[in-house]
């Protein structure tokens, strides 16, 4: 195995899966020339030629909307947008077409598209930059979600997006980018998608999080370890979701703390924890806690320290709840 940044992570499984597939195409602002804003695909342009690394004009609903026509002639076009809100202007693209496409042909089309982009603040960018939009995506039926917080995971859950029949938007944490190592499966490797990963396991509480909020969980876990046994679950797979591991991860332990960079209302965590109140309540022994970012629009980078998640805040509320 190769020790890669989880951005190398990503690159790789792009070399890999236009070497296996030749209907893979990878397209985006700057991709081509430049391998990216972040240099996520450098270096595919000169291995596999511009027809099959695209430069794309500054247009997220034409790049979408492109992309749709490609899935229909029978390609497996990866789009990327360049940052989480950018992508805002393609929504009319995803929900109106992009995961309606299976029903509309009553199951004969199969519609291999692969949405990926990096989300997330903690890096001082500025406004449109920063945000955590995956409860969009994960709200549009007939659209799968994946966020990896590893760098094996970053190369094996966007594989299976691109191999899977179906639209799969894939969230990559840009904070963890370059400063996320670990170690990768060289070749083609492939995370199957609702499955999540069980990150540490413990016996008095449980932290589920996703993408850029599980190291921090885990510093967490870290900070309690001489006052309680804590468990990490890392979601991984938003939708489908492995409903299986959390549920039994909540049995085990009977506590669980969720947390969410994105904003409070309606988040992704709010829907972790109807599922815990209806499935789990038997199981569990104080209320499932929330934390999460505010409601409010992501803030410039010198206070973004303040919105976004801490440990200091995840263990207020592990405290809150072992005192239950």
């Amino acid at each position: 195995m190769a020790e890669l940044t989880l951005l190398e992570a990503v690159n790789d499984c792009f070399h890999t899966e236009l070497e296996r597939d030749e209907s893979v195409i990878v397209m985006g602002e700057d991709v081509g020339r430049a391998g990216g804003v972040f240099r996520a695909t450098a270096g595919l342009r000169d291995r596999f030629g511009p027809d099959r690394c695209v430069d794309t004009p500054l247009a997220e609903a034409g790049i979408l909307g492109t992309a749709v026509g490609l899935c229909m002639a029978g390609w497996r076009p990866v789009c990327e947008m360049q940052y989480d809100a950018f992508s805002y202007p393609c929504l009319d693209q995803l929900i109106t077409h992009v995961g309606r496409y299976r029903w509309r042909t009553g199951g004969a089309m199969a519609f291999p598209l692969t949405i990926r982009m990096p989300y997330g603040g903690g890096v001082r960018a500025p406004e449109l930059h920063d945000d955590s939009p995956e409860t969009y995506y994960v709200h549009t039926p007939g659209v799968k979600v994946a966020i990896p917080s590893t760098a094996a995971d970053a190369k094996g859950l966007l594989a299976a997006a691109i191999r899977d029949p179906d639209p799969v938007v894939v969230l990559e944490p840009k904070l963890h980018y370059r400063t996320l190592r670990g170690h990768v499966p060289e070749g083609e490797y492939v995370v199957p998608l609702g499955r999540a990963r069980l990150a540490r396991e413990g016996s008095d509480l449980t932290i589920v999080a996703y993408g850029s909020m599980v190291p921090l969980a885990e510093r967490a876990a870290d900070e309690l370890a001489q006052e309680a046994s804590v468990e990490v679950l890392d979601v991984r797979t938003l939708k489908p979701l492995d409903e299986e591991a959390l549920l039994a991860s909540a049995g085990k332990t009977g506590r669980v703390v969720i947390v969410q960079e994105a904003p409070r209302t309606c988040g992704y965590a709010a829907e972790l924890a109807a599922i815990l109140a209806e499935k789990a309540m038997l199981d569990l022994r104080g209320p499932v806690l929330r934390v999460t970012g505010y409601d409010v629009p992501y803030p410039y980078w010198q206070i973004e320290d303040a919105y976004m998640p801490s440990v200091a805040r995840v263990l207020d509320a592990a405290r809150k709840l072992l005192e239950f």
